[in-house]
């Protein structure tokens, strides 16, 4: 896929809450970069006000959140608002880790992108980010 940024990708990988397992979101943080994007990871025990604000700071394209304590039915729609009241309608929202498919299908209808299971490879999620950056982010 063409990047019609002219720049690498930027995504931000954070860990939102009290959830202090962060080996999947630091393997994924390492095949975007492989992947070419640039990646700031924020670490752990970020809130979303932190999440939006650092990506605001840092002009993402994407955020990525990994998520493993049951608590995304309150971190992605929190995220999404904020992004909303600070105008990011083009920064994707993505994210996964252990959420139920019917969760799944709720977040994307309230406008997160496709959230992945434990389990997905890579360089799909690493294809997904680069093909919605290409779709909505070329200015």
């Amino acid at each position: 896929m063409v990047n019609p940024l002219k720049r690498p990708v930027r995504v931000l990988v954070a860990k939102v809450g009290l959830d202090g397992h962060d080996r999947g979101a630091k393997v994924i943080a390492a095949a975007l970069r492989d992947a070419g994007m640039e990646v700031i990871y924020t670490g752990l025990r970020q809130t979303p006000e932190m999440v939006v604000n650092a990506a605001l700071q840092e002009d993402v394209d994407a955020i990525g959140i990994s998520i493993l304590s049951g608590a995304h039915m309150t971190v992605f729609p929190r995220i999404m608002s904020l992004m909303k009241e600070k105008g990011m309608d083009d920064v994707l929202l993505t994210g996964g880790g252990i959420i139920p498919d019917a969760d799944m299908q709720a977040l994307q209808q309230l406008g997160v992108g496709k959230l992945f299971p434990p389990g997905t490879h890579t360089q799909e999620i690493a294809g997904y980010i680069s093909s919605w950056v290409a779709a909505h982010r070329n200015f």
